[in-house]
């Protein structure tokens, strides 16, 4: 049974809500971006889609640092902000979801590039020739055939952000009910030698990433059936 204590949940609440709109952010933005990696023919083609995929190589304490730079209170942003009468993003809420919107951002748009590159482009074509603007197209042709390269990409994503700890960690430090995420608490249990609440929490991720890449996996094999038919 479970014995969490107050600050337990609030990590959970923290990690909830950042898991959320990083992936609410992520799939209003990757969307548009995917879909021009897929289709499009630019020169810049390949360079932008390295720096998507650059998260996944780059040590997640390097980009939390350069972050920390650039939106804390001597960093372009940050200082841009506090001579504007505003706060510096470091150590906030707004810096953490901009540092792991920056993170996740390749476990949206691969998923997403995967399927627009399946779906091709000949029912694009076959719309427009029946009159389909773009918004029709993208909501009655985009969304029903690429329907589980969202749901994997929005799964993902939302997985990915349970677990992120080096961006969060240099960017956000550990402030409760701000900062603190449950990968940080964790760390934090740890380090004081409270490993029961530590194990408790590490479960819970560890089922959670298993549900996950259950579902993931369950829906590829589900969309290869599909093709294959």
């Amino acid at each position: 049974m479970l014995n969490l204590a107050p600050e337990d949940w609030l990590a959970i609440q923290v990690t909830l809500k950042l898991c959320f709109y990083t992936t609410l952010i992520l799939l209003l933005i990757g969307t548009p971006l995917a879909f021009w990696l897929a289709q499009a023919q630019s020169r810049w083609r390949t360079a932008i889609q390295a720096l998507v995929a650059l998260p996944l190589v780059l040590p997640p304490t390097v980009l939390g640092f350069y972050l920390l730079l650039l939106l804390g209170p001597h960093g372009a942003i940050g200082s841009t902000l506090e001579a504007l009468g505003l706060r510096h993003l470091a150590f906030s809420f707004s810096g953490i979801l901009i540092g792991s919107v920056i993170y996740s951002l390749p476990f949206t748009v691969q998923p997403l590039l995967e399927a627009f590159r399946r779906m091709g482009q000949r029912p694009l074509e076959v719309a427009a020739t029946l009159g389909a603007n773009q918004w029709d197209q993208f909501f009655n042709v985009v969304l029903p055939l690429c329907r589980g390269g969202f749901v994997v990409a929005a799964t993902l994503t939302f997985a990915h952000t349970l677990g992120e700890f080096g961006v969060i960690l240099m960017l956000g430090g550990s402030i409760p009910g701000e900062t603190q995420v449950l990968s940080v608490l964790i760390y934090d249990h740890t380090e004081a030698m409270n490993y029961s609440q530590a194990h408790q929490l590490s479960l819970g991720l560890l089922v959670t990433a298993f549900v996950v890449l259950f579902i993931v996996y369950g829906l590829n094999r589900r969309l290869e059936r599909e093709v294959s038919l």
